[in-house]
């Protein structure tokens, strides 16, 4: 899935990307490395893996991974 980044903060590597549809979801840092990235800027698209979390776990998507969108 395809989102742009929307916040970073490089001393904790946690931040929030917003999908397509404008909605904000927040990655936290194992995230972020589990895409090998060493910066992310705002406004970069992004290529992400999500998961739903198990039933009564929680809503929304699970961010598990963040990286540059390549073509």
């Amino acid at each position: 899935m395809q989102a742009t980044a929307y916040t970073y903060d490089p001393e904790t590597r946690c931040g929030q990307v917003l999908l397509d549809d404008g909605t904000p979801v927040p990655f936290d840092a194992p995230a972020f490395d589990a895409g090998g990235l060493r910066l992310l800027r705002p406004g970069q698209r992004v290529r992400i893996e999500t998961e739903t979390p198990e039933e009564g776990a929680g809503s929304g998507l699970r961010i598990t991974l963040v990286t540059l969108q390549t073509f």
